[in-house]
């Protein structure tokens, strides 16, 4: 069952070029978590990969998925998790998806070259489209705001992260 549409300005940070973090569930329940490119259209969001990744055996097997996508500023951090049904793509469709996600990571000439671009192609011969039955959202400013009377805000107070 489809959830309600995110907030624009959540959409805004899907749309945004982050490294994500999948969690898929490993054999022994474990949760097996890797970071990714990954591609929001059309309120779904899409992984490309390699079906000699972990992530992919895992889909096989269990066929749920949760993507992180956050911002790392201190004291304005903000992200969204989403959870739900994963599906695998293969074949020409997946070939055209992974291509917009790399798109999105890879510069024109990475692309182009013949050392990068195709290298990318090859590994990546199949896609985790999750279709979204939950968002999970957070934003420090509103937290700080609510809770620390933006004192999160001053200068030194939160340390960098690296």
């Amino acid at each position: 069952m489809p959830t309600q549409p995110i907030d624009v300005n959540l959409q805004q940070l899907l749309r945004g070029r982050h490294i994500a973090t999948l969690g898929t569930e490993n054999t022994d329940g474990s949760i097996h978590l890797t970071a990714v490119w990954y591609l929001y259209e059309g309120g779904v969001l899409f992984v490309a990969t390699s079906t000699q990744t972990r992530k992919f055996r895992n889909v096989t097997a269990r066929p749920r998925a949760s993507l992180m996508v956050d911002t790392r500023h201190p004291g304005t951090e903000r992200g969204i998790t989403a959870t739900g049904k994963a599906e695998l793509i293969s074949g020409v469709r997946s070939a055209e998806i992974n291509h917009r996600v790399h798109e999105r990571y890879l510069s024109p000439a990475a692309l182009a070259d013949p050392a990068v671009g195709p290298v990318f192609a090859g590994f990546d011969d199949v896609t985790i489209k999750i279709a979204v039955d939950s968002w999970f959202t957070w934003d420090m400013a509103t937290i700080d705001a609510q809770y620390f009377n933006k004192k999160l805000a001053t200068p030194g107070y939160m340390l960098p992260t690296e």
